[in-house]
């Protein structure tokens, strides 16, 4: 790697040093906060993000979306937003699929969506972060067939 000024850098791209890096948790709360400028804005939504094979997910794109907003914003597009495809947000607000799913897909709320909602699902998904098993336990723990040992179990310890 051979070391450059800042002039240097300059002549081949567009350095801005009073934007720091920003976290994950930032970046996501920048997006929410941009969605909330307008809370009652209707939104488009993704068509069936679940079922697309991965390279149409990746590429796919709704004008005026929740994606859309994000790359609109030229902070995020600063920090290093490229577009606004699915796989995009996804690897830059570091999602899983099924989190970007709950935010952008149609199977929740219909064609279209209010954007104060979905500022509410981006936050969620930023809380989400790091509770993988708990989220799984309660998951399970909701089941059917779990609650009725639960309740037996219950049943047999106080007799």
């Amino acid at each position: 790697m051979k070391h450059q000024t800042r002039e240097e850098l300059n002549a081949v791209a567009d350095i801005n040093a009073a934007c720091p890096a920003m976290t994950r948790n930032q970046r996501l709360e920048h997006w929410a906060a941009l969605l909330e400028r307008d809370p009652e804005r209707c939104l488009g939504a993704l068509p069936g993000t679940e079922y697309m094979r991965l390279d149409v997910r990746d590429k796919a794109q709704c004008i005026d979306s929740p994606l859309s907003i994000a790359f609109a914003d030229p902070i995020l597009r600063a920090q290093g937003l490229k577009n606004g495809t699915y796989g995009e947000a996804r690897r830059f607000f570091e999602l899983s699929d099924w989190q970007l799913h709950a935010i952008v897909c149609h199977c929740h709320v219909g064609a279209t969506m209010k954007a104060g909602w979905v500022a509410v699902q981006v936050r969620a998904a930023a809380n989400e972060d790091g509770k993988l098993f708990s989220n799984l336990r309660e998951t399970i723990a909701g089941w059917p067939a779990f609650r009725f040992f639960a309740r037996t179990r219950e049943k047999s310890r106080l007799r």
